[in-house]
């Protein structure tokens, strides 16, 4: 007689408790629910879940139901507290509540200075506010920039200065589709920065460390000189940092891009292959002991502090802290000798940390690595069973390929969601760069093992060179082959869940047999290709001006349908950092491309007819003849600094929407917005509210 397989939710309870969790979570974040609410809620959710448990076990058994929805409600509660409560803001010390300009600040660097073109960067925690001579302590997180010097002072990790120079508060360049830079340092409790010149602040003479933390600064020193001395190459060096230890300060940017657009940037990101990869190794060296009673017992408690140790150093992302945990559950099962459920561990795995930090749920780290993990997990072995392979070498290859295809299933739609861009080659650049880099780790280790004795350091490290640079050589090939990027993608949330749904219908019809599930994968399917049609359709209708948020620089976009025309400096177009960034990623969102000119946009002088606006753009000194008739126009676009007076052209124009765009001087912007005021007219300064969108349509 066949035994009946385990439902997945009985087999991984897990799974149950983190839906209510998240749920309450995303509810929390969006909706800001009052705190009374969700005290309420859990209160009353504790006492009935009480009370239930008290009862008869007659009730128990006929209301069975019930005892669910309390815990879920319970769940959900603790979601919404989460979020509250983890929200620095929320707190009383939190430093927006207290500073003022003008008060002094005492902060505390929490690393090492990070080198930028112009700068130098640290994160810094703000200890204490002195105001009119009395000293308020107080918590948050800045970040503080310096402007390179050769009179900058020693600053390590736990350095305090203190400074007087105004705070300013962290904001989005607010132009449509890029990246919310302002929510992702919130997530991290940083709300504001401060950008320091020569003598603007103070160095105190003592020190604020914490002892582990030093240990792992000084331990990613110390790694890094190592790297330094024996491995040649710039870019070899920055990918062995990053590969090992997470240290990106030395990453060639291009080279970043590279294995991004060959879809092996997991490679460089620190994650749960790096630590399974060392977990691996540990296993390998522990096993010629096995049978000593002592080592034993020991194995598991070295193997756990030695993956939190190298989580820790690599800077204890989401997805390294999610590989870190579920290890550490293998860990401890297997000690005693007890198998867990892989579902119910990544489930538990993801409940723990969401608990620590509920704002990892939109971490893309975060979310890419659940969904590799869980959809290798579900699809790996269905996958390698489709084709049997006798020879042993072959058959490792298969494996390889039937990895990287399983994990492609569930990140694929997330993926593009977030990058907007599906490497088309992935299969062949994962099947030899990840054993290449994993015998590169190895070789690291090996390196950072042997570096107090020089001669067999520099053959490691030239070994390791050769193969960095093999690595690196392959990938940019790679990147340069014919259609290697399928990119400008464009989903929105609603088309994401879709597409995951007729992914996930679908697979439990091949898988389990269900037909009842092929339907519903059609109907998610059609629902997805009906709402991604009426997006194209919306675009095809559009008809806006964009005035771009890009410092120092002029940017504008005639979009007309499909298509668009552009206004501003050469360099954007040129340089592929300040364009991919400040520019496509609204491109990417309106589904435009470029053409030299729109039929729908003439222009004569600096006077341009759009639809039926006109807009002028002035981008440099002009002499204004006297009329006794005002010219009208819809929009006025000041630009790269010209010299005038809002009341001489507030008296030539007839026009009651003026735009200063990025490239102006911040006093003349508010010299100007001031006029405005004045003059009661309507001024909008892109560096302040973010970009400028016209809808004409």
């Amino acid at each position: 007689m066949p035994v009946k397989p385990i439902p997945i939710w009985k087999e991984a309870p897990f799974l149950r408790l983190i839906v209510p969790l998240a749920l309450g979570i995303i509810v929390q974040f969006y909706l800001q629910v009052s705190i009374t609410v969700s005290v309420v809620d859990l209160s009353a959710s504790i006492i009935l879940y009480l009370l239930f448990q008290l009862n008869k076990s007659f009730i128990q058994f006929k209301l069975y139901w019930l005892n669910g929805i309390i815990l879920n409600s319970l769940l959900f509660s603790i979601g919404m507290l989460l979020v509250y409560y983890h929200d620095i803001s929320h707190q009383q010390k939190w430093i927006g509540n207290y500073y003022k300009d003008g008060d002094a600040v005492v902060a505390t660097l929490q690393e090492p200075l990070s080198e930028k073109d112009k700068s130098f960067k640290a994160l810094a925690s703000v200890e204490y506010i002195i105001s009119h001579d009395s000293i308020k302590p107080v918590k948050g997180s800045i970040l503080l920039y310096f402007k390179k010097d050769s009179s900058l002072p020693q600053l390590t990790y736990g350095s305090q200065i203190i400074f007087t120079k105004q705070l300013q508060l962290i904001k989005n360049s607010g132009n449509p589709g890029t990246f919310d830079y302002q929510r992702y340092c919130a997530f991290q409790d940083i709300y504001h920065q401060v950008f320091f010149k020569s003598g603007e602040f103070v160095v105190l003479p003592n020190k604020n460390e914490n002892p582990i933390q030093k240990f792992l600064f000084t331990a990613q020193e110390k790694t890094v000189s190592i790297f330094h001395k024996y491995i040649q190459g710039d870019k070899e060096k920055g990918l062995a940092e990053a590969l090992l230890i997470g240290y990106k300060d030395d990453l060639d940017k291009n080279l970043v891009q590279s294995y991004t657009n060959t879809g092996v940037v997991h490679i460089i990101a620190i994650s749960g292959m790096q630590l399974a990869l060392i977990y691996g190794f540990l296993i390998i060296i522990f096993k010629p002991f096995r049978k000593i009673r002592f080592i034993k017992f020991l194995q598991p408690i070295i193997i756990i502090i030695t993956l939190w140790l190298f989580s820790l150093m690599s800077g204890a992302s989401a997805s390294v802290l999610r590989a870190a945990v579920m290890l550490t559950c293998i860990v401890i099962g297997e000690s005693f000798s007890k198998k867990a459920s892989i579902h119910n561990t990544l489930a538990a795995s993801a409940f723990l940390l969401l608990c620590y930090n509920p704002f990892w749920l939109w971490d893309v780290g975060f979310q890419l690595s659940y969904f590799a993990v869980l959809s290798i997990v579900i699809f790996m072995k269905p996958i390698y069973n489709l084709v049997y392979i006798q020879n042993k070498s072959l058959d490792f290859i298969w494996q390889l390929t039937a990895v990287s295809l399983s994990a492609q299933i569930l990140t694929t739609p997330i993926s593009i969601f977030h990058f907007h861009q599906f490497p088309n080659y992935f299969l062949l650049t994962n099947l030899i760069a990840v054993p290449l880099s994993s015998i590169v780790l190895f070789g690291e280790i090996l390196l950072c093992a042997v570096s107090f004795i020089p001669v067999a350091a520099k053959l490691f490290g030239f070994a390791l060179q050769k193969l960095i640079w093999l690595m690196n050589s392959f990938i940019e090939h790679m990147e340069t082959m014919p259609n290697a990027l399928w990119n400008n993608l464009q989903i929105n949330i609603l088309q994401t869940i879709f597409l995951y749904a007729a992914i996930i219908a679908v697979a439990i019809w091949l898988m389990e047999k269900k037909k009842n599930y092929l339907p519903i994968g059609l109907v998610a399917l059609f629902g997805f290709v009906a709402l991604r049609s009426f997006s194209f359709w919306q675009a095809s209708q559009q008809q806006q001006l964009i005035v771009y948020n890009v410092p120092q620089h002029q940017a504008i976009d005639f979009i007309d349908g499909k298509d668009y025309s552009f206004k501003g400096d050469s360099i954007l177009s040129e340089d592929g950092f300040l364009q991919n960034f400040h520019l496509k990623p609204s491109r990417i969102m309106h589904r435009i491309s470029e053409t030299n000119e729109l039929a729908s946009v003439q222009h004569g002088n600096s006077i341009f007819e759009f639809g039926s606006k006109r807009i002028l753009i002035i981008d440099q000194n002009i002499s204004l003849a006297s009329s006794i008739t005002k010219t009208k126009v819809d929009v006025i676009i000041i630009s790269k600094n010209p010299s005038l007076k809002i009341s001489n052209l507030a008296n030539a124009f007839d026009c009651n929407q003026w735009i200063f765009d990025a490239s102006n001087s911040n006093w003349k912007i508010n010299k100007w917005q001031k006029e405005c005021e004045q003059l009661h007219l309507s001024s909008h300064a892109v560096v302040d509210k973010g970009a400028f969108v016209l809808n004409l349509d």
